[in-house]
């Protein structure tokens, strides 16, 4: 069996990662792997970190390029690749534009689609966007889902998505970083002594402009109110987030901006950081498996099996908020304390092996 899969960014190509390996593994399948290049060198670095070679490469990425742009090319570069290859399924993960994409080319070839992390809801069609509607289309042309939690797997039940073509399966993002975690890696800065390092991360298009700017006005203030506090910020290539953030953070001693991290080195300041912000959905499921408390700084999210454990809590944008749910971390012990699970609701790091278990029953294999 022909397997197309695809990669857009460097969140798909961490989780998908090990589904690609996996897959190569098993002599059943002959696997290519599609790179469109919405995240240009976050993608490289990725691919390079798990030994993964790809295919095509439609290097669609331009400054500043619309939604409709971006959308145009990606659906005739991916059709152009399915007519040459012509695989005998198409494998993408997650809510890009890259995976809606996907999924519609192979719908007009009528090729079966197989949605990995699939299921995830906000319920706010706007928010996040344009995700939740990515993955809402790509799920409804999808022939099978791989759902990372029974909550997912229940949203697609209730939406009318056949129980049969539902497997849960965990998040594949946990097979990628229980591996990576083994590493020992410098993560490429020093941190004072005895200082409590708050980790941040914040790249989503609706926290563009004024949302941003209040999160970055809360961490100026967060390192005014804790003399021991000092804050690592990889910062998104985005001009969009790189002139609002340093334009407000730059020349602070105790506020490290620096350019995005490699995955090893990134999961090391996961496993260095006392509490971590951010908007990033992967950050919300990789880091209770590493026991550190996550803020999350948008208004909902679809990763609510975290929020039910307690694992990660709701801070939002709004300047004060950000700092209160910041405070009550550093001030009370037994809050922080109600965080840290040590354990992930996302799986146990099996999710790989499932998915390829998935794709040969669906064959007949």
């Amino acid at each position: 069996m022909k397997l197309l899969c695809v990669v857009g960014t460097r969140p798909e190509a961490i989780k998908m990662a090990p589904v690609i390996m996996a897959l190569r593994n098993d002599n059943a399948f002959e696997v290519r792997v599609l790179a469109t290049a919405q995240h240009r060198h976050l993608l490289d670095q990725v691919f390079s970190l798990f030994g993964i070679a790809y295919d095509y490469d439609l290097d669609v990425m331009t400054p500043n390029q619309t939604l409709p742009e971006l959308t145009a090319k990606l659906i005739t570069g991916i059709d152009s690749v399915l007519e040459s290859f012509n695989p005998d399924m198409v494998i993408a993960q997650g809510d890009t534009t890259t995976v809606f994409t996907a999924a519609l080319a192979a719908f007009y070839r009528k090729t079966p689609f197989a949605h990995v992390e699939a299921g995830l809801r906000s319920r706010d069609l706007y928010s996040p966007f344009p995700e939740e509607g990515n993955r809402i289309l790509a799920g409804h042309l999808a022939a099978l889902h791989f759902a990372p939690t029974t909550l997912a797997q229940d949203n697609l039940i209730r939406e009318g998505i056949d129980a049969c073509k539902i497997v849960m399966t965990g998040n594949t993002v946990i097979d990628a970083l229980l591996e990576t975690a083994k590493q020992d890696v410098e993560p490429g800065f020093t941190l004072p002594e005895n200082s409590r390092m708050i980790l941040v991360t914040s790249h989503r298009r609706e926290n563009f402009g004024e949302p941003l700017k209040n999160i970055c006005n809360a961490l100026r203030s967060i390192i005014a109110k804790y003399d021991d506090v000092c804050i690592v910020f990889p910062v998104h290539p985005n001009p969009h987030v790189r002139e609002t953030v340093y334009g407000i953070l730059a020349e602070n001693d105790r506020i490290k901006l620096i350019n995005p991290l490699g995955y090893e080195q990134f999961v090391s300041a996961m496993k260095q950081a006392h509490l971590i912000l951010t908007d990033s959905g992967g950050v919300q499921e990789e880091a209770p498996a590493l026991g550190k408390p996550v803020l999350v700084l948008r208004q909902e999210t679809e990763r609510t099996a975290a929020l039910a454990v307690g694992a990660t809590r709701l801070a939002g944008t709004d300047e004060q908020d950000i700092i209160d749910h910041v405070s009550t971390l550093l001030d009370n012990p037994n809050e922080y304390r109600k965080m840290v699970i040590g354990t992930s609701p996302y799986g146990d790091g099996q999710a790989s092996m499932k998915i390829v278990r998935a794709v040969k029953d669906f064959f007949h294999l």
